[in-house]
C-alpha cells in the first residue's frame, strides 16, 4: 500500500511537472514584427509606381521612396522587397490583409480619415496640395473659383478627403475620382484638356511638370503637410518604433537632405520656357543624333542620355552651334580639346559625341577615388564645364569649411566663391566664373531626369510594358540596352 501511495505520488508530481511545462511552452513570446522580418532578412514594401517614388529604368530601381526604403533596409540588416499596388485603396488593403506588406512607401500624406485605417511614421518631406489648371484657361485664385469645373482625383487620396470637406460650405462644388489613373495620368488629362483642374502634391508637380508645358499651379490648397510611411492596424509597434528611429536619424545625419537634393534638388530648373522647348526638342532633334549617342556611350561605356543630356546643355543638340569664346559643335568642345580627342571636325555631328563623350570619361576616370557615385557623375560634369583645377581648388575650400570634399551638396556651395576674390585669391587656379558649373550640373541632372523617364518602360501588374506617356521620336531601332551612368 505504502508503495502504490508513494507510486501515486511521484505520477502526480510527474503530471503536475509536464503540466507546467506544456503551460510555460504555451506561454513563449512570440517574435515581435521587427524580429520576425530581420530573422526572414526581407522587408517587404508596398508603393506606386510614379517618377517620385518608385520606377524602374534599364538600370534597375530608382525614386525617392525607393531610395529611402532601401536604405531602411539595411539599417535594419536585411534585403528590401518592393511591391506595385495598383490604387491607393490597393494600398491600405493590402498593408491590412495577413501576411500582407510590412510598410507603405509611396508619398502619402498623413490625414485623419488614414488614422482610423492604418498608423502612421514621423514625417520625412514637407509638401502643398496644389490646385492644377491649364495655362489657357481661366486660373482659379481660391476655392469658390472650383465650383463649376471638371475636377478628377485619384481615389483614396487625400485630396478627395479634403474636397469632400469642402463640399460643407461650397455644396455646388462636383469632382470625380478614379483609382484607374496615376498622377501623371492627370496632369496629362489637364495638358490636353480633358479635364479642367485636379489636385497633387508640390512634390509630384515639381518631378512631372516639365514633361506638360500646359499645365500650371493655380494656388495651394490649405497648409503644408508633410509625407509619411504608412503601416497596417495592429498592437505590435516594433517596426514603427525602428522606422521613426531611422527616419529622425536620417534627418540628423543628412540622409533626407542628400535624397531632396538628388531628386528634387535641381528639378525647377529649367522654368515653364525651358521645359516647353527640350519637349519639343526632344521629338524633333533628338531622333537625328540618338543612334551616335547610343553607340558612343556603348563604346565609353557610359549612359549614352547622360551624353544627350551634355549635347542639350552645351548646344539644344544643333551641330553648328558656335560661341562667343570660340567653342564649337553639338558637344561645345574646345579646339584644344578637340585635338587631344581626335577629332577633326569640331562642326560633323558623329565627330562632336565620340569626342565629347571620350573626353567626359577621361575626366571622369581621372577624380580621385574618394569620390564615389553619383557624386562622381556629378563632379565630372562640373570639370567638363570649367575645368579639373578649379574644381580642386572648390574642393578644397569646402574642405577648410568643415564639408565633405567629396560630396556634391557640398562642394557646389564653394564653387560660387571662385567668383569673389576674398576667396579665389588663396586658390592655386584663381579666378572662375564659379556659379556657372553648378547651373550646368543641375540642367543637365534635370535632362538626364527627363530622358530617363521617357525612355523607361511604365509598370502594370508588376510587369515592364510600354507606356503611352512617353514622349514620341526616341530611336527604336537599336537593341534595348543601356549602361549606368559611369
Amino acid at each position: 500500500m505504502f508503495a502504490q501511495t508513494a507510486f501515486r505520488k511521484r505520477c502526480t508530481a510527474w503530471l503536475l511537472a509536464t503540466g507546467i511545462f506544456l503551460m510555460l511552452g504555451s506561454c513563449a513570446v512570440e517574435p515581435s514584427e521587427l524580429e520576425r522580418i530581420q530573422e526572414e532578412g526581407v522587408l517587404r514594401v508596398i508603393t506606386r509606381n510614379s517618377p517620385s517614388t518608385y520606377f524602374q529604368d534599364r538600370n534597375g530601381d530608382a525614386g525617392f521612396e525607393y531610395e529611402l526604403a532601401k536604405r531602411f533596409a539595411a539599417h535594419l540588416g536585411v534585403d528590401l522587397q518592393i511591391e506595385t499596388a495598383d490604387n491607393l485603396d490597393d494600398i491600405f488593403y493590402r498593408l491590412n490583409r495577413p501576411n500582407g506588406p510590412a510598410l507603405a512607401a509611396a508619398g502619402l500624406v498623413a490625414s485623419d480619415v488614414r488614422r482610423d485605417q492604418v498608423r502612421f511614421t514621423h514625417p520625412y518631406l514637407e509638401v502643398t496640395t496644389q490646385v492644377i489648371y491649364r495655362k489657357d484657361q481661366q486660373r482659379p485664385r481660391r476655392p469658390e473659383e472650383l465650383v463649376g469645373r471638371r475636377i478628377l482625383v485619384l481615389k483614396g487620396s487625400v485630396h478627395a478627403e479634403r474636397l469632400r470637406a469642402m463640399q460643407a460650405e461650397l455644396p455646388g462644388l462636383q469632382f470625380e475620382e478614379s483609382d484607374a489613373f496615376e498622377v501623371v495620368d492627370l496632369l496629362r488629362m489637364v495638358d490636353e484638356g480633358q479635364i479642367d483642374l485636379t489636385l497633387v502634391e508640390s512634390n509630384e508637380l515639381a518631378m512631372n511638370q516639365v514633361y506638360f508645358s500646359n499645365v500650371r499651379s493655380a494656388f495651394d490648397l490649405g497648409e503644408s503637410t508633410n509625407l509619411v510611411w504608412m503601416l497596417g492596424q495592429g498592437e505590435d509597434d516594433s517596426l514603427l518604433a525602428a522606422a521613426n528611429e531611422f527616419l529622425d536619424k536620417a534627418r540628423k545625419n543628412g540622409t533626407l537632405q542628400t535624397l531632396r537634393e538628388r531628386y528634387y534638388g535641381h528639378v525647377d530648373v529649367l522654368g515653364y520656357v525651358g521645359a516647353y522647348a527640350f519637349a519639343q526638342h526632344l521629338q524633333q532633334r533628338l531622333p537625328r543624333y540618338e543612334k551616335t549617342f547610343r553607340e558612343t556611350g556603348r563604346k565609353h561605356g557610359v549612359d549614352w542620355r547622360l551624353l544627350a543630356a551634355i549635347g542639350y546643355q552645351e548646344s539644344h543638340w544643333q551641330p553648328e552651334a558656335t560661341s562667343k569664346t570660340g567653342v564649337r559643335g553639338l558637344m561645345m568642345l574646345t579646339l584644344r580639346t578637340a585635338n587631344a580627342m581626335g577629332v577633326s571636325n569640331r562642326l560633323d555631328p558623329v565627330q562632336s559625341i565620340e569626342g565629347g563623350g571620350k573626353y567626359f570619361v577621361k575626366i571622369h576616370n581621372g577624380l580621385p577615388d574618394s569620390i564615389q557615385e553619383p557624386d562622381r557623375t556629378w563632379f565630372a560634369l562640373a570639370a567638363y564645364n570649367v575645368g579639373g583645377g578649379h574644381l580642386e581648388d572648390a574642393r578644397k575650400l569646402a574642405e577648410a569649411e568643415g564639408l565633405d570634399p567629396n560630396k556634391w551638396l557640398d562642394v557646389k556651395q564653394m564653387l560660387p566663391r571662385l567668383a569673389q576674390k576674398q576667396w579665389y585669391s588663396k586658390t592655386r587656379y584663381g579666378y572662375a566664373r564659379g556659379g556657372e558649373p553648378v547651373h550646368f550640373v543641375a540642367n543637365i541632372r534635370r535632362y538626364y531626369d527627363i530622358l530617363t523617364w521617357v525612355t523607361q518602360p511604365q509598370m502594370e501588374g508588376g510587369q515592364l510594358v510600354n507606356g503611352e506617356m512617353h514622349v514620341p521620336g526616341i530611336y527604336a531601332g537599336e537593341p534595348q540596352e543601356t549602361l549606368p551612368p559611369l
